[in-house]
């Protein structure tokens, strides 16, 4: 546990009170270090921005009617729907494309357009980030950068109104989130260790 000159993280505790219902919160808890002005600031977001709101609505509706009944790709198409998204822009690692094409499948079924984009698009070379010539961690030297930031602006290009991460590796993931204009969920998660993916139900 932390000392109590500590900042405490929600990992410290034993005892969880994620309700309003007249429980009791732990000492240091984070909801009861929150400032009254600060909380207005943060639940003000969710009311001033017009995309914020629909998501987070959606969000409960969706766990309230399918939570433990949905898998993941279920999910994901219900949030598309509940938001009236027509068109969803798939990005992936090309080792998941068979996952991937059974997704785009699911999507034509519900009715829903798709437009894919898997890595290594544009065969551009490691060195062209700013790695020198002579720095390759592959046994191909000529092995394209799996380049997150072309898929982001493709499917931009293409106006996608939700994006969708099947199997991006790592850094991938999290650079194309950051430059996608579109929102972005996962469907499935590569952890590249151990030469697997791991799939969300």
């Amino acid at each position: 546990m932390c000392e109590s000159n500590m900042s405490f993280t929600c990992d410290d505790y034993t005892t969880i009170n994620t309700t309003n219902d007249g429980a009791e919160y732990p000492k240091g808890c984070l909801t009861l270090a929150l400032d009254k002005e600060e909380l207005i600031k943060l639940v003000n977001i969710y009311k001033d921005y017009p995309t914020t709101t629909p998501d987070t609505f959606t969000e409960k509706k969706i766990y309230e009617s399918g939570s433990g009944k949905f898998s993941r790709a279920e999910e994901i198409v219900a949030h598309a729907k509940s938001l009236g998204v027509k068109k969803i822009g798939i990005t992936g690692c090309a080792g998941q494309l068979a996952e991937t094409r059974q997704f785009i499948n699911h999507l034509k079924g519900e009715g829903i357009e798709s437009y894919c984009v898997i890595c290594k698009i544009g065969t551009a070379h490691e060195y062209i980030t700013g790695l020198p010539e002579n720095f390759n961690t592959m046994e191909n030297a000529n092995n394209p950068i799996c380049p997150p930031v072309f898929q982001a602006y493709l499917l931009e290009r293409e106006q996608t109104e939700l994006n969708v991460i099947v199997g991006l590796c790592r850094d991938g993931d999290s650079l194309f989130i950051r430059h996608s204009k579109a929102p972005t969920v996962h469907l499935l998660v590569k952890p590249v260790t151990v030469e697997q993916d791991s799939r969300s139900n």
